[in-house]
């Protein structure tokens, strides 16, 4: 996989399809509807799609695209560095807007799906001991703790609910 070439921050999903047009263009790749709206799905969302989430999404939007041309634009968005791949080990990957905060960790709860992020500072300097100690060069660690969300404890929570 090669490096992503992007650089800058995208903020609204409008600003994130005319970077991807751009990058469409920069490396000799056709610009078509298709491509973009799955860009403006994906970029324009604070949740962490699947790949069939974005297919349903574009569907509610009278968008048309199959299933080859979502997955094959999905690794386009991540190759331009624009969206970020996220595997929580469900069998399928998420897509994420690659937006300019810190890294951050993932609790994913098991019974609806929702994804929340979070960030701890004790946590960063808590694996940056822990590679010291095994005289390991750190570059980086992921982390998702799996559980139960507080909605669905306490049964308020809807299907399939993502974030």
């Amino acid at each position: 996989m090669s490096t992503p070439t992007y650089v800058g921050t995208v903020r609204t999903a409008d600003e994130g399809r005319e970077a991807f047009r751009r990058w469409l263009r920069e490396h000799g790749l056709p610009v078509t509807a298709p491509r973009l709206a799955i860009a403006e799905v994906v970029i324009g969302s604070a949740d962490h799609l699947s790949a069939e989430e974005v297919a349903q999404a574009l569907d509610a939007q009278g968008e048309k695209a199959g299933t080859a041309t979502v997955y094959r634009t999905l690794d386009l968005l991540v190759r331009s560095g624009l969206v970020v791949e996220r595997d929580f080990g469900e069998g399928f990957r998420r897509f994420e807007a690659a937006r300019d905060v810190p890294h951050h960790e993932h609790l994913l709860c098991t019974e609806c799906g929702s994804v929340q992020e979070f960030r701890d500072e004790r946590l960063e300097r808590m694996t940056t001991l822990i590679a010291e100690a095994h005289d390991f060069a750190r570059q980086g660690h992921r982390l998702v703790i799996r559980g139960v969300c507080g909605a669905c404890r306490r049964g308020h929570s809807t299907p399939d609910r993502r974030r």
